[in-house]
């Protein structure tokens, strides 16, 4: 039995991940973790079932982090290990709000999740047009309150959740660490910038959609305007992202530009590349749910290029960026033209960035905000 706690006794709050990959869901976990203290009443803990950078990253900020069985949906057992797990640490922690961060969870964890006396929050990092089976059975139960990374998502929501209490909140992200000027010069230097180079940057994971093929096609009609270098930031963390990887090095090889781009890999010091950067640009394919990368280049006073979709256009304004037309190589490579040899307009944009990030992912703000929500439901919760 779930034993219920006075009114207005503090908020005891589990965040539920996977961890096995490492996206923009985990940095944002991340950034909760780090500002967990932002409200002391509200108590925040974490779970994860699998072991990997978030569960290692979470472990360095002093937030409670709770290990949960790993899970094969091939194998039953394991799943009813894993709902005994979290049904104990429920009970053992008091947990005023679960809040679930996939359909995957849902799916897994369902009846522990739906117990009547705690209050379960679903936050919506993406909505699929197109739900494989298991999305749509985890959707059959919808939570207290359902929170959504931006005004795109919400668009996408379906019944029953379109009906029911919804909340767009921006993701909270930190602004970048205060950097010397040495910090750009040697980043640019280990990746094979010269002083004078204005080096393009797209920072994301490796999967198609996030357009790394338009802007080697683009790069590609570049090829006689000298001065410009390109740096894709990302690793391979499946199978088939290592084969896309291979794709990307063979088109950039065929446009005649291969020595002009720089495939690093998985790195944990982004915010250093992007100090060394001089424009952002990540044209996708499809609508990106929010888009925490932008946020990230704006606060580094970049100048973000992107195509007009998802949450790219609630981000970008004509203040700090530019936006283009999806999947239209040559609409980017005019835009990427003009910020390589305009650097004034390059200043311009990117003095926008910050103010810009700060008006909708401020973490102080935004945190406080969810707390409010939170607060709210584990009082009614213990009505």
């Amino acid at each position: 039995m779930h034993r219920m706690k006075a009114p207005g006794t503090g908020c005891r709050v589990l965040h539920l991940g996977t961890g096995n990959l490492f996206g923009g869901v985990e940095s944002l976990l991340l950034t909760l973790a780090r500002h967990r203290q932002v409200e002391p009443a509200v108590d925040v803990h974490f779970s994860t079932c699998f072991p990997g950078r978030l569960r290692d990253e979470l472990g360095t900020t002093g937030s409670p982090a709770h290990r949960l069985p790993s899970v094969r949906m091939s194998r039953p057992w394991q799943i009813l290990e894993a709902r005994r797990c979290l049904a104990e640490l429920v009970r053992r922690h008091q947990f005023d709000v679960l809040i679930s961060h996939s359909a995957w969870v849902n799916l897994v964890f369902g009846p522990v999740l739906l117990q009547p006396y705690v209050p379960r929050v679903d936050w919506f990092h993406e909505v699929s047009l197109n739900p494989v089976w298991w999305e749509k059975w985890a959707r059959r139960r919808p939570a207290a309150l359902t929170l959504l990374n931006s005004q795109h998502t919400a668009s996408r929501l379906e019944k029953p959740y379109a009906t029911l209490k919804h909340e767009v909140l921006y993701y909270p992200v930190d602004p970048p660490p205060v950097l010397a000027v040495s910090d750009r010069l040697d980043a640019r230097r280990e990746l094979g910038a010269g002083d004078e180079d204005v080096v393009i940057m797209i920072v994301c994971r490796m999967e198609a959609w996030k357009g790394h093929l338009l802007l080697i096609e683009a790069l590609g009609q570049l090829c006689e305007l000298s001065g410009w270098k390109c740096w894709v930031v990302g690793g391979a963390q499946r199978p088939a992202e290592q084969v896309y990887l291979q794709t990307l090095e063979r088109k950039a090889a065929a446009a005649g530009i291969a020595n002009r781009i720089r495939f690093t890999g998985q790195r944990r010091d982004v915010y250093r590349l992007l100090a060394g950067a001089d424009i952002h640009c990540q044209p996708n394919l499809g609508p990106e749910p929010f888009g925490i990368v932008f946020i990230e280049a704006l606060y580094s006073g970049l100048p973000v290029i992107s195509t007009n979709l998802g949450g790219a256009a609630e981000i970008v304004t004509p203040a700090c960026g530019v936006l283009t037309a999806p999947e239209n190589s040559a609409a980017l490579a005019t835009a990427l033209r003009g910020l390589i040899l305009d650097p004034a307009r390059r200043k311009s944009l990117g003095q926008g960035g910050p103010a810009r990030a700060r008006t909708l992912c401020d973490p102080i703000q935004q945190i406080s905000r969810l707390n409010q929500h939170l607060r709210r439901l584990a009082e009614s919760g213990r009505q």
